[in-house]
């Protein structure tokens, strides 16, 4: 970019995406404009279009970013070197939720409609990719159980979106009661897991 060191521009980048995600996270798409990023990084309006057409591709980019930080733990934690599915499964569906209910970043990524409010800026293949990651992680430790008959089901994807499914329960906290809903959480986390393998 003109008038910008590589080293400025990526400085400028970065401070972007971290401002994004600090605002995002607080705030939310809808309520965090323009002005917010660029006040905070110190750069004008028109410096912010130098670098992202839109704050919905800058968010869609602290998305991504958020994604591969989850991503890095997940393997981290070798969910799918587990020799026992349910135990596996309760950790991976703990882990998940533990996510979504501390970073709102996550909840947005996994079950909230505000990501639908950026898809109109995908290209139909992109939404398509959007779609097969919500279950491609999910199935990538699960494949070898339903392979070997470890679990119920035939299809890597059903047992996958029926894991994803359980996530969804966060959405339902004021619904459950905040007083009831860890113990609930935790029970249905466990019940699921436990009937989940095929010789329970």
């Amino acid at each position: 970019m003109r008038g910008f060191t590589p080293e400025q521009e990526s400085r400028i980048r970065t401070q972007l995406l971290e401002t994004g995600h600090e605002l995002f996270s607080t705030y939310g798409l809808r309520k965090t404009t323009i002005e917010d990023l660029t006040s905070e990084v110190d750069i004008g309006t028109s410096t912010f279009y130098r670098f992202f057409d839109s704050k919905e591709e800058l968010f869609l980019a602290v998305l991504e970013r958020e994604g591969e930080r989850v991503l890095a733990e997940f393997h981290d934690r070798d969910f799918d070197e587990a020799d026992d599915p349910a135990a596996a499964t309760a950790a991976f569906l703990r882990f998940i939720m533990d996510e979504i209910e501390t970073n709102p970043l996550v909840e947005t990524m996994l079950v909230d409609v505000t990501r639908q409010q950026v898809a109109a800026h995908l290209s139909e293949a992109e939404r398509e990719a959007d779609r097969e990651s919500d279950i491609a992680l999910i199935r990538s430790f699960v494949a070898d159980w339903v392979d070997d008959d470890a679990v119920h089901g035939e299809d890597p994807d059903v047992v996958a979106g029926a894991i994803r499914a359980i996530t969804f329960l966060t959405l339902h906290r004021e619904d459950i009661g905040e007083e009831s809903y860890p113990e609930v959480r935790d029970f249905v986390i466990e019940t699921f897991a436990r009937g989940l393998v095929a010789d329970a």
